[in-house]
């Protein structure tokens, strides 16, 4: 009896190992402590500083504009907190952005890379990429790292490889967009959320003016005073949230589309040169 020939092994492809990556954007991961900072922050200048004695007479008016301040009612500490967060998280968004853009300018770097791809030299383009650093050159690294993969990979079709850079892009720009982003959507909330409690504290000083002028007999001006003290605070401090978290959101928003507009020329060119030289 003729002895049952085993069935041949299908060859092992080669397999893509992934590459590890992480963000290269710098950037607070917890907005809520830098909120609850904040509102210490604000809470102990409205007691210690704009309530101090200095600022107000024997009668209890306000000599300067720190006591007129503190007469703006217990809506301003809850102002000023969103005013700091603001602040705090526009600046922290510079540092982040800046750490992302990397060391050079992002048109120089990119247009350098192109000069690499075109001359074939992906060791040329990888240095480039270490000194620049940065969002851009974190997703053109991880980028190159596949090319020079699927350039010496024989086993899958042009096809496969070009769709395997196409996707090692898009999960480059999958992890450093968000942390781009970060923190944004609080200052977009932060927008309204400033100038509708700006309102509240304005609503409030009005009912408090209002109150003083229905009084029986003479209308108790220091009363009345101090109502549209807190309605006008209040006011003020509203449209300054607002207005400053408008700017930065649009700011901000406008060199993340930069940064995004860059990443996906770069990757662009790289797969295209990468169909054209296979």
């Amino acid at each position: 009896m003729e002895a049952q020939k085993p069935n041949p092994v299908a060859p092992k492809t080669s397999a893509i190992k992934p590459i590890k990556k992480k963000s290269n954007a710098p950037g607070i991961k917890n907005a809520f402590l830098v909120i609850l900072c904040c509102f210490v922050v604000a809470v102990c200048l409205f007691m210690f500083v704009y309530g101090a004695d200095s600022h107000f007479n024997e009668e209890g008016h306000p000599q300067d504009i720190l006591g007129t301040i503190y007469k703006g009612g217990v809506i301003v500490p809850v102002l000023q907190t969103l005013l700091l967060t603001v602040l705090v998280l526009s600046v922290e968004r510079a540092i982040a952005l800046k750490g992302a853009k990397g060391k050079g300018s992002i048109e120089k770097f990119v247009a350098n890379v192109k000069g690499c791809l075109a001359k074939n030299d992906i060791a040329a383009a990888q240095q480039l990429c270490k000194k620049q650093q940065g969002s851009v050159a974190a997703v053109v690294s991880a980028a190159l790292t596949r090319y020079e993969e699927m350039d010496k990979n024989t086993v899958l079709s042009k096809e496969q490889k070009i769709a395997t850079l196409q996707k090692e892009v898009e999960e480059a720009m999958a992890i450093e967009m968000p942390t781009l982003q970060q923190n944004l959507p609080i200052v977009a909330t932060l927008t309204t959320l400033g100038t509708l409690v700006g309102l509240l504290g304005t609503v409030i000083g009005m009912i408090k003016s209002f109150q003083a002028l229905s009084a029986s007999g003479a209308p108790d001006s220091t009363e009345l005073s101090t109502g549209i003290s807190e309605a006008l605070i209040n006011t003020a401090f509203g449209i300054a949230t607002g207005a400053f978290a408008v700017i930065s959101y649009n700011y901000y928003t406008n060199k993340i589309d930069k940064l995004t507009y860059a990443i996906d020329e770069i990757g662009f060119t790289i797969v295209q040169s990468f169909a054209a030289t296979h």
